[in-house]
């Protein structure tokens, strides 16, 4: 009971002072602590104790994932430094109108989430032309991280056919596609899509109508007497890294990724080489920028090691994959709270499927209409503060606070994927 107390204390915890703007380096190990105390795990002592349990979650992301966030982070940097970003912005806003520059941004994200880019370095990639589309616009800042979230974690990282591996997760366990029940899939992610899209709109209209509007940072790019590149030039290297992470992700898996940003930062250099305002001072900041946003998602990663460690989380996870009732209802509540309380689809996925499929699967539920469930499932409480995408995306990437761009997030990315897990159980249910 003790363990248990101390693993929502700890949780939440953690999401209140991620809201408060706490330092996570701080904030996350601290709470982490209250964990492994309450749960008696030893601190010190063991080939098991909390130092090196913690360690273990946090050094394993860096190591994954350190060069995708470096070379994410220096290909945004260098779309900002050289203008590109900027040419890209204004061309979508002569073409598509001032008012559609939400719009621009939210499917630019979606086009490179479901064309095998991860939704870590889409948020790097996209926020320069973000910033400047928000600006040109005159709209509020805040909503850049809720504008960038819904086009990468929303109706196409979960959608059928996505390369994201929330997708592709089930497949191992199931046996399935990524394509599995598509049907279902298509009219959940259209139905995300246009709500989303609603929701949005009308939370800057009403922010706007109450006299918000875009603020100059002492950080932000500097405004210079230049000529821009070409448009052309600005999306070539968007269009590289998209091609590249699409052609190679099922042969290279995870390190497609790092050819394709690779491929972006150079074709950058060569196509755009003259348009450099200071490439020294880009290079100086994309790397700080990258080892500041890895940081704060590996402090978060290790406090769901720790959780994952304890015996309330073990007791959680065998109660939410035998609840009574509904299998599809029973499989998206469990895959939901363990992802909730991890603060990852994807973890979420990799603790409850071993578990839920060999024992819905004997019962004879059908396994795609299992792989979609979980897949849609996975991607609605696992947006909760202390996610790592979250905590990256507002406060590393997009420089905002929990406070201002949080709310609009959680709009967008826990409530509508919730309403269309509920659609997809529904659909299920009567054909």
């Amino acid at each position: 009971m003790l363990s248990f107390i101390g693993l929502i204390t700890g949780l939440v915890l953690l999401i209140v002072l991620t809201i408060r703007g706490m330092n996570l380096f701080i904030a996350a190990p601290l709470c982490a602590l209250i964990v492994a105390l309450t749960s008696g795990l030893p601190i010190f002592i063991g080939d098991t104790n909390f130092v090196a349990n913690y360690m273990q979650g946090f050094s394993g992301f860096i190591a994954s994932w350190f060069f995708m966030f470096l070379l994410g982070s220096l290909f945004g940097k260098f779309m900002e430094d050289t203008g590109s970003a900027d040419a890209v912005a204004h061309w979508i806003v002569n073409k598509l109108g001032m008012q559609q520059a939400v719009v621009a941004v939210v499917l630019a994200c979606a086009i490179l989430t479901y064309g095998g880019v991860s939704v870590f370095v889409v948020a790097f990639s996209v926020y320069p032309m973000a910033l400047s589309l928000f600006k040109d616009a005159n709209l509020p800042r805040r909503f850049i991280p809720a504008a960038l979230a819904f086009g990468s974690v929303t109706f196409t990282m979960t959608s059928a056919g996505s390369p994201e591996i929330q997708n592709w997760i089930p497949i191992k366990y199931l046996g399935t596609s990524p394509f599995a029940a598509w049907e279902v899939s298509l009219v959940v992610a259209v139905f995300m899509a246009a709500f989303g899209f609603w929701w949005l709109k009308r939370m800057i209209t009403k922010a706007v109508a109450n006299g918000e509007k875009f603020e100059h940072r002492d950080g932000d790019p500097e405004a210079l007497n230049r000529s821009l590149p070409h448009p052309i030039k600005g999306l070539i290297p968007l269009i590289v890294v998209l091609i590249l992470s699409f052609s190679l992700h099922e042969a290279l898996q995870q390190l497609a990724l790092i050819v394709a940003l690779g491929g972006g930062v150079l074709s950058i250099m060569l196509i755009n080489f003259s348009r450099f305002h200071n490439m020294e001072k880009a290079i100086s900041l994309g790397t700080t920028g990258a080892l500041v946003a890895i940081g704060n998602t590996a402090s978060v990663v290790g406090f769901g090691t720790i959780a994952k460690s304890t015996a309330a989380f073990q007791t959680a996870v065998e109660v939410m994959t035998q609840l009574p009732g509904n299998e599809l209802i029973g499989a998206a509540v469990a895959v939901s709270v363990i992802a909730g309380l991890t603060g990852s689809a994807s973890g979420g996925q990799a603790i409850a499927l071993p578990l839920l499929a060999p024992h819905y699967l004997d019962q004879g539920v059908d396994p795609e209409e299992m792989h979609r469930i979980i897949s849609i499932s996975s991607g609605a409480l696992d947006s909760l503060p202390h996610n790592g995408y979250v905590v990256t995306t507002i406060r590393a990437i997009c420089g905002e606070t929990h406070q201002q761009a949080y709310w609009a997030v959680a709009a967008l990315t826990v409530v509508i994927p919730l309403i269309g897990l509920c659609i997809a159980v529904g659909l299920f249910s009567i054909f």
